[in-house]
């Protein structure tokens, strides 16, 4: 490519972002893909553009008047632009241009690239969803579902499964239940010739039973800000529910709560459970979790939550206080999803590190590997610093 075509190909780009009114001097012709892509940016994005009397004005996007024209568009966008662009596009158009009402439509649903953040729009839509569009509207989720479920299944069985294994053997017997065979096993290179003995620095227990070795509890926020942890953690909560070794129930909650643990067999059915919105009453979910705590020592109770509280906030405190002072393993996500820093609130926060629960932002694929932390009793916070995670303190 020569010098020209490059100085031309970077005009282009330019002209794309500014726009045709804001081009600042950028004089480039679009033909072709360019003036298509052009076409579909600035459907959506609002350009400034000068009225005749020279002062400016917002020109806004032409998207909302009707369903084929917003077809129209995604299949554009789908054409001219790499599917990260289109996903951002895409959710950038539902915050806009108020596309929620047309997406009760199966045929425009059916046009829409299928991500975390449309089923998390689907979600909150729920009961609004007329029949026609809940069936496209589960096969929307569904796809979602079964990519997320490839991606992250594998991984998270992995890790819990061993960090289950680990726990299950029994490394500190009490003496009627020590395997001998396999502490003289390991000790042999301990055996002392002077006395004629071994000495036996690691002892080896019989291994515990594999049932229910761990109790998970997930109590998540299904308030609007924590839509796409919602997401997150119904696939987790499927996936957990397929290890033997451990019993999952998950809760969701806003000033309601639904247990939604007779839905683990299936994500989707987890995701439709939920009804996203409304406010948030903590301190009634952790009451409600505390009532399936049956073992302290062998439960881990997961809070996702960006812990603004709309009940009664002193009560919520004092219950998670007790809940960490039984024993139980608590630990609190502020977020799960790749969506950045969330806000939360810092004073609840700060209250939670203080009692010592692990207080922070997870990714999805971190996710796996904090819950093997977790059953296997290692400092999550140590953990968290490894993967660079900055923790509330």
């Amino acid at each position: 490519m020569s010098e020209e075509q490059r100085s031309e190909d970077k005009l282009k780009r330019w002209r794309l972002v500014l726009g045709d009114q804001d081009n600042n001097g950028v004089s480039v012709k679009l033909s072709g893909d360019d003036a298509a892509m052009d076409i579909a940016l600035s459907s959506l994005y609002n350009r400034k553009e000068t009225d005749g009397s020279g002062k400016e004005r917002t020109k806004s996007g032409d998207l909302s008047s009707s369903s084929p024209k917003v077809a129209r568009w995604l299949g554009d966008i789908r054409k001219y632009f790499p599917s990260s662009v289109v996903t951002i596009m895409q959710k950038d158009a539902l915050e806009k241009l108020d596309l929620k009402r047309m997406l009760l439509e199966p045929e425009l649903l059916s046009s829409m690239v299928p991500d975390v953040g449309l089923v998390a729009t689907l979600a909150a839509l729920g009961s609004a969803l007329p029949n026609k569009s809940k069936e496209t509207a589960r096969q929307v989720v569904r796809k979602v579902c079964d990519d997320l479920m490839q991606r992250l299944g594998n991984p998270t069985r992995q890790a819990v499964t061993g960090a289950l294994n680990k726990a299950r053997r029994n490394n500190n017997p009490r003496h009627s239940e020590i395997d001998w065979d396999k502490t003289i096993r390991v000790n042999l290179r301990h055996y002392q010739s002077k006395y004629k003995t071994i000495i036996p620095q690691r002892r080896i227990g019989y291994g515990k039973r594999s049932a229910s070795l761990k109790d998970i509890i997930l109590l998540v926020d299904q308030s609007g800000s924590m839509a796409t942890s919602v997401v997150y953690a119904s696939i987790f909560a499927a996936v957990l529910a397929t290890v033997r070794s451990a019993t999952t129930r998950m809760v969701a909650f806003d000033t309601s709560v639904v247990d939604l643990s007779d839905k683990l067999s299936d994500p989707v059915d987890i995701i439709f459970g939920v009804q996203l919105g409304g406010g948030t009453d903590i301190n009634r979910a952790v009451e409600y979790g505390q009532t399936l705590v049956r073992q302290p020592a062998d439960t881990i109770f997961v809070i996702i939550s960006d812990l603004f509280e709309g009940g009664n906030n002193n009560d919520m405190l004092k219950r998670v206080y007790s809940l960490v002072n039984s024993g139980v393993k608590v630990i609190c996500l502020l977020a799960l999803s790749d969506d950045g820093a969330p806000a939360f609130d810092h004073r609840n926060a700060a209250y939670f590190a203080e009692i010592g629960i692990p207080t922070f932002a997870c990714t999805p694929d971190q996710f796996p590997q904090m819950m093997a932390q977790a059953i296997s009793q290692g400092d999550i916070l140590q953990w968290a610093a490894g993967q660079g995670i900055v923790t509330t303190k």
